[in-house]
């Protein structure tokens, strides 16, 4: 059966913090940390640079006013909400790049990771404030696959004007893909970027120290951000974590509706596979695996094609799975 997640907000990963110094080039540059919101979660940015915080600060209110007026479904103004709506469809870059990358991780899984699921997410409630623990989902599986869209010249051809995108899963790790760039082309080489949980970092902190970032315990509503599994360090690279033990609510009669939606029957799946950490070059890269992965739920395949994605691809897994009353992890050699 395939699953598809939508990644919560804030997913099960947070930077260990790193110490500030007065110098990191032996030129004068050192050490800064903004923190603020962007895409409706927190930022978190470190960088050994010559720019003051507020420089640092706007430079990441710039990316994130524009991603949002792309890729946001929360905005009703964006080109995605417009798109979604069917006032437009053309493309920008952001979007075509992001539609392009979820195709191949659609394709990679048989289907199990699908943007095209924003319908039957909003039927659970996972997209809006209204809920209905017993939609009819019936009727909205028609215009959900990912084999419904394609891109013709920069728009967007939909096979039935009645799908929507929901890019959750891809855009929060494109931005921060976005921030890690912008600081490139200024030069800056020891830097770590954290939104809502993905980061991306190069380099090493203010200790020397390669970057480092905890994986939480998976336990249900755990938002203390002080209990992990796994601290592991990142090496240039990426990481994102997806996970069911966050974003879910029960019934009344108890049932847990987990926001991973099965996109051929519409229905709520509640998996032993609890989180998922992927380590990739790119943070849209571990962002999309970790929701992929997730959706495919607890079953031989998904560790399969975690192993087969190492060989070819070079990304890194840490599962943990439910295990009677404790967990049971499945993960890269380097991990153990």
């Amino acid at each position: 059966m395939t699953v598809r997640v939508l990644k919560s907000i804030m997913v099960a990963v947070v930077v260990v913090a790193a110490c500030m110094m007065t110098s990191c080039d032996g030129r004068g540059a050192r050490y800064v940390e903004v923190r603020g919101e962007a895409l409706g979660t927190f930022v978190q940015v470190k960088c050994c640079t010559d720019m003051s915080e507020a420089e640092l600060a706007g430079m990441v209110r710039r990316i994130d006013t524009e991603a949002k007026a792309s890729m946001s479904i929360f905005n009703p103004e964006s080109l995605l909400s417009r798109i979604n709506r069917n006032e437009s469809d053309s493309l920008d870059a952001h979007i075509e790049c992001n539609i392009a990358l979820a195709r191949r991780f659609s394709e990679l899984s048989g289907g199990a990771y699908d943007i095209t699921i924003k319908p039957l997410t909003d039927a659970w409630g996972f997209g809006r404030e209204l809920r209905d623990n017993t939609p009819n989902v019936d009727s909205l599986l028609a215009f959900v696959g990912y084999d419904l869209i394609s891109v013709e010249d920069g728009r967007l051809k939909k096979e039935d004007s009645r799908v929507e995108l929901d890019l959750n899963s891809i855009a929060k790790g494109y931005t921060v893909d976005l921030v890690a760039a912008e600081l490139e082309t200024m030069g800056i080489t020891n830097y770590m970027v954290n939104i809502g949980g993905e980061v991306r970092a190069k380099g090493v902190n203010a200790k020397g120290s390669l970057w480092s970032v905890g994986i939480e315990t998976p336990y249900d509503g755990n938002m203390s951000q002080d209990s992990f599994e796994k601290v592991i360090r990142l090496r240039d690279e990426a990481v994102a974590t997806s996970g069911n033990y966050r974003r879910f609510y029960l019934t009344d009669d108890g049932r847990k509706i987990a926001h991973t939606i099965d996109p051929v029957t519409g229905q709520s799946v509640v998996s032993e596979l609890l989180s998922v950490t992927v380590v990739a070059p790119t943070c849209a890269e571990a962002d999309a695996a970790a929701t992929m992965f997730m959706a495919m739920g607890s079953t031989e395949a998904t560790l399969e094609l975690a192993q087969r994605c190492e060989n070819d691809y070079g990304w890194r897994y840490y599962f943990i799975y439910a295990d009677g009353e404790g967990y049971r992890v499945e993960c890269s050699e380097e991990f153990y």
